[in-house]
């Protein structure tokens, strides 16, 4: 993998998990039980950490800090920002995976790969929510 490629990946999921934090703060505030806000809100320290973990990456590849941006905007209601939560979930886990294979770096493969799992936990939750 090239060095361009790696940090357009790292913005794409930088950015990713910039609109993540964002939303989920939102649906968190829109969530039917405390039980339901509390878990969100947990899945959206996970989100931050990857953020933290990437923008950290990025840095250190290419000298200067990420400017994250919003890639959408956040849904309006519980079930419509549950859907979405879940597909992109599944989306991203599978996009972290791919990054994890394509690179020799060992720490850039590991960052990845634990990001990977922790969507694909999250998107459990968000189903179990649906």
């Amino acid at each position: 993998m090239c060095f361009c490629m790696l940090t357009d990946q790292l913005t794409k999921a930088i950015n990713g998990e910039f609109t993540a934090i964002h939303c989920y703060e939102k649906l968190a505030d829109l969530a039917p039980s405390a039980d339901v806000k509390k878990r969100i809100l947990a899945i959206r320290e996970d989100e931050l950490r990857h953020f933290e973990a990437f923008s950290a990456l990025y840095h250190a590849l290419t000298g200067s800090a990420p400017s994250p941006k919003m890639n959408e905007t956040c849904p309006r209601t519980f079930k419509q920002g549950v859907l979405s939560a879940f597909r992109d979930e599944q989306e991203t886990s599978e996009f972290y995976r791919q990054v994890a294979e394509s690179t020799h770096l060992p720490y850039v493969k590991r960052v990845f790969n634990r990001a990977a799992a922790d969507e694909q936990r999250h998107a459990v939750w968000f189903l179990s929510f649906i």
